[in-house]
């Protein structure tokens, strides 16, 4: 069986958001859309339905859940993150305790003094604003942070509501960094920006040796979710919440 053979076929002709118990529900021919675990597809704001119908929108002949990030991602924060908020938030903590920005190239030393000037202000952020200092170091070794810091980084994202938890997650694991996440979430940096500022070793040994066919895809899709990650944080919050 061919991946498109295994694909579910597009059964619907209309996607539209409309108001719903809980905010705002997608909807596929007036039918209210499904998460796998059998829920309403229901998100807290209109702009973030919409973002997600979007992508059921966008669907052919077959429905390819590869490329509905916003789609995989309200799943998770309806199915999962409710039961599963403290270890998921554990998750963020775990990125701080090993974030890419703690990790300076030891050589060479122009990726080296790159990498100092572009993470270190995000760090200098992260203490600043958050209260979460990590302390970066030269190489791969591992460098243990500060508990309480990994125990401030975990109360941030626990004071999130289950979909803002479930994106900051999402968002960690995409960068290697709690701190780019936690940043993005709050509105000081562009989400694009921040996967171009994680990747910083990869894009100067591209730029050194070249680019493959293989490495641009994975880098344009990831490029794509760090947008569909952004255009989720700005959404607006629900009248009467701030």
């Amino acid at each position: 069986m061919t991946e498109t053979a295994a694909r579910p076929s597009r059964f619907y002709k209309a996607v539209t958001v409309q108001a719903a118990d809980g905010g705002f529900a997608v909807r596929l021919d007036g039918r209210g859309a499904k998460t796998p675990g059998g829920a309403p597809l229901v998100a807290p704001t209109r702009a973030l339905a919409a973002l997600i119908a979007a992508e059921w929108d966008a669907q052919a002949d077959t429905i390819d859940f590869s490329r509905m990030p916003a789609t995989r991602l309200a799943f998770t924060a309806i199915d999962r993150t409710p039961r599963h908020r403290t270890a998921v938030a554990a998750e963020v903590a775990a990125y701080a305790g090993s974030d890419v920005l703690c990790y300076l190239a030891e050589h060479p030393s122009a990726l080296a003094a790159q990498e100092a000037a572009a993470w270190e202000p995000w760090l200098a952020w992260a203490a600043t604003t958050l209260e979460v200092t990590l302390r970066p170091s030269i190489g791969i070794a591992h460098a243990a942070q500060p508990p309480e810091s990994l125990a401030r980084a975990q109360a941030h994202a626990e004071a999130m509501d289950d979909f803002g938890l479930t994106a900051l997650a999402f968002a960690a694991g995409l960068y290697g960094s709690a701190v780019l996440a936690l940043a993005v979430a709050r509105g000081a940096l562009d989400a694009v920006e921040a996967y171009e500022l994680s990747r910083l070793d990869e894009t100067f040994q591209q730029e050194r040796w070249g680019v493959d066919p293989e490495a641009a895809a994975r880098t344009h899709a990831l490029r794509t979710e760090a947008a569909m990650v952004g255009r989720w944080f700005s959404t607006p919050l629900p009248a009467g919440e701030s």
